[in-house]
């Protein structure tokens, strides 16, 4: 079997909004707990005492999957002071004006740098012949909000001090500008296109108001866009939840591609429908499909749908529609992965096939395949039969040589035009 060899320009096809050679895998992440329970491997608590070990394992397992590309997101919000709203239900650290003004923010520069130098300086050096990472700093402008205040009380914020409410979305901005211009300064090198995520949606609607996020939240995520741009790079969106009402607004600041998508909220050809041709698209998978599918249920629909998506867009890389956590089944994620190799191999098949084998074969679509090789080879004979006549002058050449000549590509053709192994060749 041939060895899968990533090519992270494959997948960057996609953000250009064209069809890669090859359909590329994506994935917004895959849990460290999966990897664990798909390799029967350890590796939580690496990624901190041993980075280029962790790494190297981690690379080693999208490759052997035949991912181009891997995810890392250096986490911003995990090195807030106070941290833990967004994710662990508790009372953000600014509530009012002066908790705001008190708040170190010019810390945050320097603990960012030191929890994710040394990982990023990993990636580095063990990242495997023509693979890249995508990604840059976790979390978005909404989620530092929400981290440094709580939903809630953000929600709230927003009448009872609107002031504080714009100051906010505006220093956090600030924060990000000079977070992302060193990491595309610094390691533009290692991703092959930048992301952010930032989950505006819940499953009915957005999160907040629409006309609040356009004014608050997308300006700040659109300093960060021309960053990466103006660095000559690709940049993808991922955000999850029902945003269909602020999608033309998300395209208008100039993403190259989106991820996410769940069932419940729409199905990926309603992504396709609205937004194919505008941006790149990755995706088109529950996650519950592949937790609660069985290998083959998972693989006869990704390449039944996987097919199809593939046909129908103009830049698409096929993957779950968030992300692979640690509930998800091995069989299920084996099935998608299979399928994937199969679409691979159908098509390296069909672009195999020359179009004059093509019109060759249809020309003949009468006959059974049985009778086309009958045919063939009675053309065959004949040819050789013709050239036994010594009747016949061809340019000087000896009977027994012209004949030798005429089968030797006589039977060239056949094989490798046509596909079939003439009694000559054989016999040879």
């Amino acid at each position: 079997m041939e060895q899968f060899q990533p090519n992270a320009n494959n997948i960057l096809d996609v953000l250009y909004n064209k069809k890669p050679k090859y359909l590329p895998l994506y994935e917004h992440h895959i849990d460290i707990e999966f990897i664990e329970k798909f390799t029967g491997e350890e590796l939580i608590g690496y990624q901190e005492t041993e980075p280029e070990y962790f790494f190297k394992k981690v690379t080693e397992f999208w490759k052997n999957n035949t991912y181009d590309a891997f995810d890392f997101e250096a986490p911003i919000c995990d090195v807030f002071p106070e941290h833990g709203a967004i994710m662990g239900g508790k009372l953000g650290p600014i509530q009012t004006r002066s908790d705001f003004e008190r708040y170190p923010f010019d810390e945050i520069p320097h603990l960012f740098w030191e929890a994710n130098k040394p990982k990023l300086d990993a990636i580095r050096k063990v990242l495997p012949t023509g693979m890249k990472a995508y990604g840059g700093c976790g979390y978005g402008i909404f989620e530092s909000a929400q981290d440094l205040v709580g939903y809630e009380n953000l929600c709230i914020m927003q009448y009872i001090d609107p002031d504080l409410f714009r100051d906010l979305f505006i220093r956090i901005g600030d924060l990000y500008v000079e977070l992302w211009s060193k990491m595309i300064q610094e390691y533009s090198d290692i991703f092959i296109f930048f992301r952010m995520g930032d989950d505006l949606g819940h499953r009915t609607s957005t999160m907040l108001e629409p006309t609040t996020i356009i004014n608050h939240i997308l300006p700040q995520t659109k300093r960060i866009i021309d960053l990466v741009h103006h660095a000559e790079k690709k940049f993808l969106l991922h955000s999850c939840g029902n945003i269909f009402e602020i999608m033309p607004d998300i395209i208008t600041l100039g993403i190259d591609a989106k991820h996410s998508n769940e069932d419940q909220i729409a199905p990926f050809d309603e992504w396709i429908k609205r937004y194919n041709g505008q941006i790149g698209l990755f995706g088109g998978f529950d996650v519950n499909l592949l937790s609660l599918g069985t290998y083959q249920s998972v693989y006869d629909e990704v390449l039944k749908k996987g097919t199809e998506y593939r046909r129908i867009c103009k830049g698409y890389g096929l993957g779950s529609g968030n992300s692979i956590a640690s509930y998800v089944s091995v069989d299920g994620f084996r099935g998608m992965i299979d399928a994937v190799k199969q679409i691979r191999r159908k098509e390296k098949k069909q672009k195999g096939v020359s179009p004059k084998a093509e019109r060759t074969q249809k020309s003949m679509g009468q006959w059974s395949k049985k009778n086309d090789k009958q045919h063939l080879e009675n053309v065959w004979r004949k040819q050789a039969k013709f050239m036994d006549n010594p009747a016949k002058s061809y340019g000087g050449f000896q009977k027994n040589d012209r004949r030798q000549t005429m089968i030797f590509y006589s039977d060239l053709y056949f094989k490798t035009i046509l596909g079939y192994t003439t009694p000559s060749a054989q016999a040879n």
